[in-house]
């Protein structure tokens, strides 16, 4: 095999769109593959090109349909690890089932934990993700992960908001980190919406730690799912004087009514990555940054056998293929 044809990227049907840009970034062709259900629901994979001896690449997010989609990126390892590929990674931009970090009560499972044990069992050598809702499910992995952040991606365009006096909030105090962060980046004051949750899907803002009032607000979590926590937030610092509100997320998970929760808030402008497709109704408001020309760079670097935490605190401008 060729040098060029040792780097093999495949797309699964989560985000087809993300690994086609990846290629491009990368001048490479998409690695050919069919993917097909049978009646009853099960897949039928089967890669058309040779992998043997490969550094080969499945960009697959698990988002919803959680199952579907994580499934097939299963498949697609052990399809890949039983043609003879050299080292599989799998890019899984957003990683499902992440909330399920811990028991946080008596008899519930380590869900995340499962989850990273059936990709290595699958085949996998190494794992690329983005901005993890929890750090520590690295070490649920027991092959090798690259952590990249969407923060430097995401960077070019809050600064392109021409925030006034701004002031990064997060949403709640789990959040902190995150949005400390974004606050180091802009050279801003942090404050914190202070929240109780109720529910998996409802939460009571009661608070908020800082002073927002007559600032631009620049507002961060890593992943928007039900978009009842940031909305009431966007809320919450809006009735507390705040004069623009901009809502920043890696994620955009979207699921329920979130579009109609964005679109009734506040917020000037909903800013997420493209980790995720937006599949169906998007908020009125959104801007989108991509995140192909970072993963393109890792992957470029992990196939030279190159450092990849060198990517972490890049700037956009500095991502890009050789």
């Amino acid at each position: 095999m060729k040098r060029g044809e040792r780097l093999r990227v495949f797309a699964g049907r989560s985000h087809p769109q993300l690994a086609r840009d990846i290629c491009a970034h990368m001048g490479i062709p998409i690695g050919e593959a069919s993917i097909k259900d049978f009646p009853d629901g099960e897949i039928d994979l089967k890669v058309e090109c040779d992998v043997r001896g490969a550094d080969v690449f499945v960009v697959q997010p698990t988002s919803p349909p959680v199952h579907d989609s994580l499934f097939e990126l299963l498949s697609f390892i052990d399809c890949l690890r039983r043609a003879s590929a050299e080292t599989i990674t799998a890019v899984i931009p957003y990683f499902g089932y992440a909330r399920k970090d811990r028991k946080d009560e008596g008899r519930v499972p380590i869900n995340a934990k499962l989850v990273a044990n059936l990709i290595a069992v699958a085949g996998a050598h190494r794992v690329v993700a983005i901005d993890l809702h929890a750090a520590q499910i690295q070490g649920f992995f027991d092959i090798p992960v690259d952590h990249l952040y969407a923060r430097p991606v995401l960077m070019e365009k809050v600064r392109e908001l021409g925030a006034d006096r701004p002031i990064v909030v997060s949403p709640d105090v789990g959040g902190t980190k995150l949005a400390r962060a974004y606050a180091k980046d802009l050279r801003a004051d942090l404050a914190i919406v202070d929240k109780r949750r109720i529910s998996g899907s409802e939460t009571v803002v009661e608070n908020v730690v800082g002073d927002v009032n007559n600032r631009d607000v620049v507002l961060v979590d890593d992943m928007i799912s039900t978009g009842g926590s940031i909305s009431d937030a966007a809320r919450i610092v809006k009735e507390r004087g705040a004069k623009r509100v901009f809502i920043v997320a890696s994620h955009a998970v979207l699921c329920g009514d979130a579009v109609k929760k964005l679109d009734a808030c506040p917020a000037e402008t909903i800013l997420f990555t493209d980790t995720i497709p937006l599949r169906g109704q998007r908020p009125a408001k959104l801007v989108q940054a991509s995140v192909a020309p970072l993963l393109a760079r890792a992957i470029d670097r992990i196939h030279r056998s190159e450092s990849v935490s060198s990517l972490f605190d890049n700037s956009p401008r500095d991502i890009e293929t050789r």
